[in-house]
């Protein structure tokens, strides 16, 4: 075997060929690139709520979305947060529109913020959403039950307005029995000093005593149902609302809130 043919110095490597030094070598952070303030159209109509990015990708090709007035086909598009988004002609908010339905105990006032220092609705349901959402009408402080929250404004307008019918169901208690001559006044129509009401029904309800009343009501004025019954002499012990917009409180306990089901939405939708 021959001598290898080195003196003092190191040894040749069998292996010639030089492998890549992987020490201390970590992978360089690409640059961010572009604009922060756009985003991808598809992602935007995804925030919106409207479908996932990949269906996204399908309105886009077929024509059914514009920005700024005109149609974008092309996939990749940028939108910047400023610029009029439309599906199918509805300007898209980029916020994903959400639906939170909680039901309210007692010594809570609706309003999103209280001077008084007063603990509000908002309490109650700071962990369902980062989204800035807005009580759908009012409880006042003593009434219990149904109160639906949500950042869409449009739903929010149309659940308020009487004219759209809304229905209300409330379970009432009273200090004593309401006598049938005074049922048969709330069913006929009240004036009251902000003007006449008009329930939708009204009855007792069935197996517990006549101070316990069901009563349906569209009207959203102040204090409406117990400003009913003090008119003829009565006093609200107890007022949970228990329907509200088709919606009820199964499964859900005094103080706990939940998201509204996607055929839940679907339904809201549909009221005229």
């Amino acid at each position: 075997m021959a001598k290898s043919d080195y003196r003092g110095g190191r040894r040749p490597s069998k292996n010639t060929s030089r492998k890549p030094n992987f020490q201390n070598k970590k992978a360089q952070p690409k640059p961010k690139t572009g604009n922060p303030n756009e985003i991808r159209l598809k992602r935007y109509i995804a925030n919106a709520g409207i479908c996932s990015r990949r269906e996204a990708d399908t309105y886009i090709a077929a024509g059914n979305v514009t920005v700024n007035g005109k149609v974008i086909t092309e996939m990749g598009y940028k939108v910047k947060r400023t610029d009029d988004v439309r599906f199918d002609g509805r300007k898209l908010n980029l916020e994903k529109k959400e639906y939170i339905l909680l039901n309210k105990p007692k010594n809570f006032i609706t309003t999103t913020s209280d001077e008084k220092g007063r603990r509000t609705v908002m309490e109650l349901i700071s962990s369902a959403s980062n989204a800035r959402l807005l009580p759908v009408g009012r409880l006042d402080r003593n009434t219990t039950g149904l109160l639906l929250f949500t950042n869409d404004g449009d739903l929010t307008k149309k659940l308020t307005h009487p004219k759209h019918g809304v229905r209300k169901i409330y379970q009432v208690s009273l200090d004593k029995n309401l006598s049938l001559v005074d049922l048969r006044k709330i069913e006929e129509g009240l004036e009251l000093e902000d003007g006449p009401v008009k329930v939708d029904a009204v009855s007792y309800i069935q197996g517990a005593p006549k101070k316990e009343i069901g009563i349906e009501i569209h009207s959203g004025r102040n204090r409406i149902v117990r400003r009913i019954f003090e008119s003829l002499g009565y006093h609200v012990i107890k007022l949970d609302r228990v329907i509200f917009a088709g919606l009820t409180k199964k499964d859900l306990p005094r103080g706990h809130w939940r998201n509204l089901t996607e055929q839940e939405v679907i339904n809201l939708g549909m009221i005229k």
